[in-house]
Order: structure tokens, then C-alpha cells, then sequence
């Protein structure tokens, strides 16, 4: 055992036993957002050039309500496939509704409006990076 980890923490090393490949998680966030009628859903693979995360979902509401519904319906259907332990470390953005922010640590849902969404343009300032076709993938 390394000096620096104490047996408390070793012990809740060993606790994560299946960690989901993020792709897959970033999949099943994409297929729910799209359930909820999210618009030019896409997910982009970052990790080759961000340290910080694998995968960004980027989505799209016609409204505020919608990309509420869309933030609620990713955050429960991600839990419900990979069990309650799996939820974004944290979320931004729920005060105002116009770009959300839900980071799971593997990989970032953006939820947009559709106003926001083009002021931005993710998908053009990442447009050389890889994109998972999450329609197709397994789980």
C-alpha cells in the first residue's frame, strides 16, 4: 500500500467494481435527451484533447420548459441504466435555462436553447474531433 492512501481510502478504491465505459454512458445521456425531443443531438469525443473529460453530449430545447425537461430526463435515465451512484458531480446553469451544464466527470451534457446553441456553436469550435454514433451503439 502507498504511504499516501490510507486503508479507508484503498477500501473505497475497491468498492467500484463496473465503472461503464463512458461512451456508453454518454449514449444512453444522448438517447435520452433525443426521447425528450432534444434537437441535433450529437456527441463528440474530446479526450484525445481534454484532460478533463471523454465525450461532450450536445443537445437542444425549443424552450426553457424543454430544456428543463430534457436536464431531468438525462439525470434519470443515466441513473436508471447505471444505478443511482451514477449522477453529474455537478450542474450549472438550471437558474437561467439557456445553456446547462451537467458534469459527469467522463463526459459533459450542454443543454441549449436554441438561441444560445447557435451563438456558441460547439459542434463548428470541435468540428476536427471525432463524433460516437450513439444511435448505433449497444448497451
Amino acid at each position: 500500500m502507498s504511504p499516501l492512501r490510507s486503508p479507508r481510502d484503498r477500501a473505497r478504491t475497491e468498492e467500484v467494481v463496473d465503472v461503464p465505459p463512458p461512451a456508453a454512458l454518454a449514449a444512453v445521456a444522448a438517447r435520452a435527451a433525443d426521447d425528450k425531443l432534444g434537437r441535433d443531438t450529437v456527441v463528440i469525443d474530446v479526450g484525445d484533447v481534454l484532460a478533463i473529460t471523454d465525450f461532450f453530449v450536445i443537445t437542444a430545447g425549443a424552450n426553457d420548459r424543454q430544456v428543463r425537461a430534457i436536464v431531468e430526463d438525462v439525470e434519470r435515465v443515466v441513473a436508471e441504466h447505471f444505478g443511482p451512484g451514477v449522477k453529474p458531480r455537478r450542474i450549472e446553469g438550471l437558474d437561467a435555462l439557456r445553456w446547462v451544464l451537467m458534469d459527469y466527470g467522463s463526459f459533459v451534457v450542454h443543454v441549449f436553447d436554441e438561441e444560445t446553441r447557435r451563438y456558441y456553436d460547439l459542434e463548428r469550435l470541435w468540428g476536427d474531433m471525432p463524433r460516437l454514433e450513439w444511435r448505433s451503439t449497444d448497451l
